[in-house]
């Protein structure tokens, strides 16, 4: 059994991840984008008619979170079931990295080509991973780009075609580094460190288990994203 850094709670239209102590993140959600420090992180499950075009998306998404409690936290939006989240841990030498992802690939795209058929729905891919150990601005930097990777080769497995090309995301990925305040700071996260290994593992484990729940669910007859 996995000895999680956080706990999860799941109560749709919102998944929140809580820490024990506040954590100093790295993101670009769609609020606290940046840097930050917060306790939480939460999901919001929205569709369509939640969010319908004369409607402020921010300012609502904004409204739901602070009825929510959910004030002034990195909070990622999606039309994914949250109740689909998948969490992965990996230890690699004394580094723990645990990555909690939610994957609908329907919004898919190819970077550096976007796609011109529409979608029915903004299926995303929503990632974070903590890492044990406090780091750099720069690591944090180095571990995004290590999620970022690891995402994108998960959907390459995946196989996945919109307008006659494999996608390699989605038009609205985020994601989310978290990792305690404090000192020393590990220095660097790239592929040839422990804290790259431990976060790319962890992060192609959650993103392969959820890309085959979306295939299950999304290619069922009546179902949807």
């Amino acid at each position: 059994m996995l000895q999680l850094p956080f706990a999860i709670d799941c109560a749709p239209p919102f998944l929140v991840v809580s820490f024990h102590e506040p954590q100093r993140m790295l993101s670009w959600t769609v609020t606290r984008p940046g840097t930050c420090s917060a306790r939480h992180v939460a999901w919001l499950e929205v569709r369509n008619k939640d969010l319908p075009a004369d409607v402020d998306a921010d300012a609502l998404i904004a409204s739901k979170a602070s009825a929510r409690g959910l004030d002034g936290i990195p909070l990622l939006v999606t039309s994914r079931d949250i109740r689909r989240h998948h969490v992965a841990q990996a230890t690699v030498e004394d580094v723990t990295a645990t990555c909690v992802a939610t994957v609908g690939l329907s919004n898919g795209e190819r970077v550096g080509r976007r796609a011109s058929t529409p979608v029915p729905l903004g299926g995303t891919i929503n990632i974070l991973i903590h890492v044990n150990q406090p780091m750099t601005e720069g690591a944090y930097l180095e571990t995004l780009s290590i999620v970022a990777q690891a995402r994108t080769v998960a959907v390459i497995e995946a196989d996945i075609e919109r307008d006659r090309a494999s996608i390699t995301g989605t038009g609205t990925d985020c994601i989310v580094v978290a990792a305690p305040s404090g000192r020393p700071h590990a220095r660097y996260a790239g592929l040839h460190t422990a804290i790259g290994e431990a976060v790319g593992k962890s992060t192609c484990e959650a993103m392969r288990a959820g890309i085959e729940t979306w295939k299950e669910d999304f290619f069922r007859p009546g179902s949807s994203e």
